[in-house]
């Protein structure tokens, strides 16, 4: 009853600052999962390189340190830093996942990720703040996972002209050969307003095969890792997207 409590208040804060408030992912973003494994502790790396459509490109990387504070709750902060040019900006982030149902118990596992993002080097960028719904089901050794999250940039230029909160999804689908090798495929999108979606030429959709696996270390530690080649789907979206995320649990 007082992890439904907690997760319920979250959910009702969260999407409080989200309906009283522009949103682009970023390349190095991954796929959330909703399960969370108590006492895990992980270094982890992401990298990400966009080539867009005038032939410019945008690089993110960051670097974190994530920890299973309970059998629910993952916690997660981490350096980024962007790149789009000669224009860098450094930032720190704040990541939160709540594992919502026992792993198994249902057809479908749930959770909900919560993140925020501070500017460091650059104080008129704006603030970000992130939520959403977190669903993972099997079939055999096929695995699918879909989320929803909902995007808010907020701080000194926060108007309703100026930011609104924004609709965005992801899309996996692994098949589990082996676990050093495993195959599938991710997407990701962003529709535009919540409320009120972009038109179908201006919404920025992306998809392409993926890679995963995992190396088992001495004492009980494992490195994992994830990749995937993104195309451009809509007329916005960069022409490809590389990304990359490896894990180094404890």
């Amino acid at each position: 009853m007082q992890v439904k409590k907690l997760i319920h208040g979250v959910s009702l804060a969260a999407m409080a600052v989200l309906y009283s408030a522009g949103a682009t992912a970023g390349p190095a973003d991954y796929i959330y999962t909703p399960n969370v494994e108590q006492g895990e502790k992980e270094i982890d790396f992401k990298f990400g390189s966009a080539k867009q459509q005038d032939g410019s490109r945008t690089t993110v990387s960051s670097l974190g340190f994530g920890y299973g504070a309970t059998e629910y709750w993952f916690t997660e902060v981490y350096l980024k830093r962007e790149k789009e040019g000669s224009d860098g900006l450094t930032l720190a982030e704040w990541e939160n996942k709540f594992q919502l149902t026992e792993t198994g118990k249902y057809a479908v596992d749930i959770g909900l990720i919560t993140e925020i993002e501070a500017p460091l080097n650059n104080s008129k960028a704006p603030w970000e703040f992130k939520i959403g719904p977190l669903f993972q089901t099997e079939f055999g050794k096929l695995q699918l996972n879909g989320n929803v999250l909902f995007e808010r940039k907020f701080g000194r230029n926060d108007t309703d002209d100026k930011y609104s909160t924004e609709m965005g999804y992801q899309w996996q689908a692994k098949y589990r050969w082996i676990k050093t090798l495993e195959f599938g495929a991710q997407g990701f999108g962003e529709l535009g307003r919540w409320d009120h979606w972009d038109a179908a030429s201006a919404q920025n959709h992306r998809a392409g095969p993926a890679v995963f696996g995992k190396f088992a270390l001495a004492n009980k530690q494992a490195i994992k890792y994830n990749a995937a080649w993104l195309f451009g789907l809509s007329d916005v979206a960069p022409n490809n997207t590389l990304r990359m995320q490896v894990e180094f649990e404890f």
